[in-house]
């Protein structure tokens, strides 16, 4: 048993819009349902590869950090958050579930806060066996305390909402929003909800955390200092086949340290400096549509392509 409650559709639309112990989102309407079979061609069907739309993504940017605002990892805000997003998750074809963990109090880049409960939410395709190799990709969700987090990590996780309607279920790809990423304190008090998640990960082969990925104008592509390159080496790789502009290095300030603490094979995209970091400017203008698209082409074509 993995220790975690599964949400199905059905779950999620008969919650509407109570809040319980594992929030995993308020109702939507279903996706229609085909009532007619069309008639057959001798022609084979042609599949049609939805793109990334960085304008979808921008909208998500300034619904988490325009009208929702900072996102606690603790806070009620944050759990808003979830539930907005999970029915969109489920709506592109996914399983949704939540991952629980504790989050100690401490200091949240200045303003003190008390310990309390946050979650990851968790999307699996259909059939999913955590035992079979597969992808994870994930963002942080929580903000600290003072920022909206347009950029950090509104950013991160409007690609991964993205990359959800666009990949729509099919491969065997994880899709992550964690909780409990920012800091509270020195040290190792940071990434709750990833080192949470790796506890039970599975056969994970790559791991990816979007974390700041809306400003500049080249895509950072990290993996831990002294660790693996497979994985930021095959995003620089498929980056230069499509002609994305790219920073290479090594960085350990994500969820991606969790995966590769625990062996395995992980990289961080994004982290440009910018001055609205962890304040209360961090807003949606910050975020750059371009730079979205770029981290939203490299994505789709390195999910597709493995």
């Amino acid at each position: 048993m993995r220790g975690v409650l599964t949400v199905s559709l059905a779950t999620v639309l008969a919650m509407g819009t109570a809040c319980t112990d594992e929030p995993a989102g308020r109702s939507g309407p279903p996706p229609p349902v085909q009532t007619t079979r069309p008639a057959p061609t001798s022609a084979a069907p042609t599949l049609t590869l939805r793109e990334f739309d960085a304008d979808r993504a921008m909208a998500t940017v300034r619904v988490l950090a325009g009208r929702l605002g900072p996102r606690l990892a603790t806070a009620p805000a944050y759990a808003a958050a979830a539930d907005l997003l999970a029915p969109r998750l489920v709506r592109a074809g996914y399983e949704v579930r939540t991952q629980r963990f504790p989050v100690p109090a401490g200091d949240s880049w200045g303003v003190p806060v008390d310990a309390g409960t946050s979650f990851n939410v968790v999307a699996e395709p259909p059939g999913f066996d955590a035992g079979a190799p597969h992808v994870v990709v994930g963002a942080h969700l929580d903000t600290v305390a003072v920022a909206p987090g347009a950029e950090d990590n509104a950013s991160g996780v409007a690609v991964v909402l993205e990359l959800a309607r666009v990949l729509a279920g099919e491969p065997p790809v994880v899709l992550v929003l964690f909780g409990g990423e920012e800091p509270r304190g020195p040290g190792d008090l940071h990434h709750f909800g990833s080192k949470r998640y790796v506890e039970d990960a599975g056969d994970v082969v790559a791991m990816v955390a979007l974390d700041r990925v809306g400003v500049g104008d080249r895509v950072p592509l990290g993996s831990i200092t002294g660790g693996p390159t497979d994985v930021r080496d095959e995003l620089a790789g498929v980056a230069r086949r499509l002609d994305i502009p790219t920073t290479v290095g090594t960085n350990d300030a994500s969820d991606h340290e969790s995966f590769a603490d625990a062996g395995l094979p992980a990289a961080r995209v994004g982290s440009t400096p910018y001055a609205a970091y962890h304040s209360a400017a961090d807003v949606p203008s910050v975020v750059d549509r371009d730079q979205l698209a770029r981290v939203g082409r490299l994505l789709t074509a390195w999910l597709r392509g493995r």
